[in-house]
């Protein structure tokens, strides 16, 4: 049974939280500064956004850490949101979940994924938590009647959300501001790093900077001014950049280089190249190494000398690029016009298919175009189906159209989140034979819980959970009991108990189960505290699976999710 997510936010898990443990809560408030002196690396960008910040920030995390340094990182989210949580994936990409349940930028899953680190609801704020936590203390009297301002008090803000990572393990902090110089929204960021920088002594900040350098094909130059013009921009702000890394299309000439360096006022060695790479976005790591872009940063900030290992990175990579074999794998989703809105998902089916050998073609499938006249068109030839999380009854009849099609040609399929929650409505209805099982987000819903296949959650019948703040839905990390013999065991190596991240607003209806059990649906992981059902399975399907949290927010380019390792071996058979 289940009750819907609101604010509720579970307790930090320590021991595989990185930083501070303390949440930034909706209350707006922020913990005190750290005591350590850690060293600092401030990232903007500029000419045009997207132009690739989270990544060369994940790469420049990892190299770091490959020498042996302790990495916080941070990213600041200009707009008035105050966490992406309810913001539309198709417009701003996916949202992530950290294992303390912080809803966050997906930035943070670049992060994670490349540095390798576990990050926390530290790690992710917004100019909408800012104003709320400054205004907040104005009304409780903090300011003693003085006048708010954006400097100092909400500059200051800022600058506590970056200082309060600094601790005496942690090497370096790393913030990256979301955005591009000269966003009017961005500006009080960019003070408080002009503030911050001159109150730390010589040598503790360091400023990178990620511009767009275009190829104008009628001319066929490469054209400088537009980085010239941004950092220009930033100086103007009080701010010179240590290094530049300039974003283009293919690799910048010496010359290029030079003047680049002449016109912004950096060394010749700051001017870095990060062009668009050939086999997948982990490229970039090895193109900064080998620009020497660990090598400066430690000299800038007087950092232990050391050279990062990369072996397993550049095995995974050379993997990846030797893979001959192709398995195409649809990607049954509603929020297909959104490149980024299934980001995780398709960085873990990469991951899976470095692990098989084989090389993943993704088949965006729209579920929103899906009908009984072209389901099997649009699904025909493909090894597998994934079926993510969407976006509430948006493109329901074609996903469940398209799971039923996996379930009945027998074609692998892995359902995660509120795919899941889809497959067993999708069993219900045409497997058990339940013809008026519903789901309370699609239309018409339910009004009769014998016939509500996922359910508002009794918080009374699990004091678990009650105990932990009201609950109102799943996010964050949760264990997970697996049952013997299951697909799913296997699949975790025969691991007794597993922890997964969710982000779920319904559970599977408890009433139901015995009526999905008799038409052949087995529960394979429960959550050990609540009892409450963490996954399925369908005996005599090749690879027929369903759980309710998020694998793919776990999976890691050297250590790839074992549930989508399993799913791509299952399609590439």
């Amino acid at each position: 049974m289940i009750r819907r997510v609101g604010t509720f936010r579970p307790k930090m898990v320590a021991e595989n939280v990185s930083g501070p443990e303390a949440t930034f809560g909706r209350s707006g408030a922020i913990p005190e500064r750290g005591a350590g002196m850690s060293k600092f690396i401030f990232i903007t960008g500029g000419v045009v956004s997207s132009v690739g910040k989270g990544l060369a920030s994940a790469s420049v995390g990892l190299l770091l850490r490959r020498r042996g340094l302790n990495v916080a990182m941070l990213k600041l989210d200009p707009y008035i949101n105050v966490d992406p949580g309810g913001m539309d994936p198709r417009q701003h990409g996916e949202v992530y979940v950290t294992d303390d349940g912080a809803e966050v930028d997906l930035d943070i899953g670049h992060y994670e994924r490349f540095a390798g680190v576990r990050l926390n609801g530290l790690s992710n704020i917004t100019t909408g938590r800012i104003y709320q936590t400054v205004i907040e203390r104005e009304r409780r009297g903090v300011y003693g009647g003085g006048t708010v301002q954006v400097v100092p008090h909400i500059t200051d803000a800022v600058k506590e959300t970056f200082t309060r990572l600094e601790a005496p393990g942690v090497d370096v902090v790393m913030v990256e501001l979301g955005g591009t110089v000269g966003d009017i929204e961005g500006m009080p960021f960019i003070e408080a790093f002009r503030q911050f920088s001159l109150e730390r002594a010589e040598g503790d900040t360091l400023f990178v900077h990620i511009t767009m350098v275009p190829f104008l094909k009628a001319s066929r130059e490469i054209k400088t001014k537009p980085t010239q013009h941004s950092v220009q921009k930033l100086r103007e702000y009080g701010i010179q950049p240590d290094i530049i890394i300039c974003r283009a299309e293919n690799e910048i000439p010496e010359a290029v280089k030079e003047k680049i360096a002449m016109f912004c006022n950096v060394g010749r060695e700051a001017v870095l190249d990060e062009r668009n790479v050939e086999v997948s976005v982990y490229e970039v790591p090895i193109m900064l190494r080998d620009q020497g872009a660990d090598r400066l940063i430690a000299d800038r900030l007087g950092l232990p000398e050391a050279r990062p290992d990369l072996r397993d990175w550049e095995e995974m990579l050379a993997v990846a690029s030797m893979a001959e074999r192709t398995v195409e794998i649809a990607v049954a989703g509603s929020l297909q016009s959104g490149s980024d809105s299934y980001k995780s998902v398709t960085e873990a089916l990469f991951h899976g298919g470095v692990a098989n050998r084989v090389r993943v073609v993704r088949r965006e499938t729209d579920s929103e175009r899906i009908n009984p006249g072209n389901v099997e068109s649009l699904l025909a030839g493909v090894a597998g189906v994934i079926v993510p999380s969407g976006a509430g009854r948006i493109g329901c009849a074609g996903t469940l159209l398209a799971i039923r099609w996996a379930r009945e040609n027998r074609i692998p399929l892995l359902a995660t989140g509120f795919g899941m929650e889809l497959a067993a409505l999708e069993f219900a209805r045409n497997a058990a034979g339940i013809a008026d099982a519903g789901h309370p987000d699609i239309p018409p819903g339910v009004s009769d819980l014998s016939l509500a296949v996922m359910a508002r959650m009794d918080a009374e019948r699990h004091p678990t959970h009650e105990r932990m703040g009201g609950f109102r839905g799943r996010r964050g990390l949760y264990a997970c009991a697996l049952a013997g013999g299951s697909l799913l065991r296997r699949a975790y190596g025969d691991a007794e108990y597993i922890r997964e991240r969710h982000r779920n607003e319904y559970e599977l209806n408890p009433i139901m189960l015995d009526r999905l059990a008799r038409a052949g649906l087995v529960v394979s992981g429960v959550n050990p505290d609540s009892q409450l059902v963490e996954a399925f399975e369908l005996p005599g399907h090749p690879w027929f699976v369903g759980v309710l949290f998020r694998p793919e927010y776990r999976s890691r380019p050297v250590d790839p999710h074992p549930l989508f390792k399993a799913f791509v071996a299952a399609a590439a058979a």
